[in-house]
């Protein structure tokens, strides 16, 4: 699936621009982002970039540079912050190692809180803006309500992910508008 990750960028050759495809996530998601036609020999599958996303700045896996024929009037979710350097593979690393020894202390608050979800796993943003928690459930009240009860205990800006088997969830339905997550900050998001 190729989701939209921040606001559509409409994909223009005439202008310089490449798309190329980059997965990101623990839960993998792909998007179509843009890159300088001159940056364009710098990348190639399996480079590791830096990308804005609507839950922050992550690392992604470029998988394809894009032909013209093929992105030709398709949006992009944005372009390309720039090629991940060893400081942010290291610092994404980091976020792995803090987002796996958090994993417990989820599970327990979600028993403690009594939420009928069953938390997957844990990521965090390269920038450490989010919590991204996967759950296995639909978006729904115990989504919104687990993003509302970590925001009231003040455990920073968090987004409860829904997945099932066949991975993410879409946006549709349940609290916090149609996101189902909320940070300290009062926003939502997905």
């Amino acid at each position: 699936m190729i989701s939209p990750a921040s606001p559509p960028v409409k994909s223009a050759d005439k202008t310089g621009l490449v798309q190329v495809l980059v997965r990101y996530g623990e839960v993998p998601q792909v998007a179509r982002y843009t890159i300088d036609s001159d940056q364009k020999e710098k990348v190639d599958r399996g480079t590791a970039v830096v990308i804005s996303t609507d839950r922050g700045r992550e690392l992604g896996e470029v998988l394809e540079v894009m032909p013209a024929t093929l992105s030709d009037g398709h949006e992009s979710a944005g372009a390309i912050d720039h090629i991940a350097t060893a400081a942010d593979q290291a610092r994404h690393l980091q976020r792995q190692q803090e987002a796996t020894a958090s994993f417990e202390s989820w599970n327990q608050r979600i028993r403690e809180w009594k939420l009928e979800l069953e938390l997957m796993d844990i990521e965090k943003t390269l920038d450490d803006e989010k919590h991204i928690l996967y759950v296995l459930n639909e978006r729904g009240a115990e989504t919104t309500r687990l993003a509302l009860l970590a925001a009231a205990a003040g455990l920073g800006n968090v987004s409860v992910q829904p997945i099932a088997a066949d991975g993410i969830m879409d946006g549709s339905g349940g609290g916090c508008g149609s996101g189902g997550g909320c940070g300290s900050g009062g926003g939502c998001s997905n």
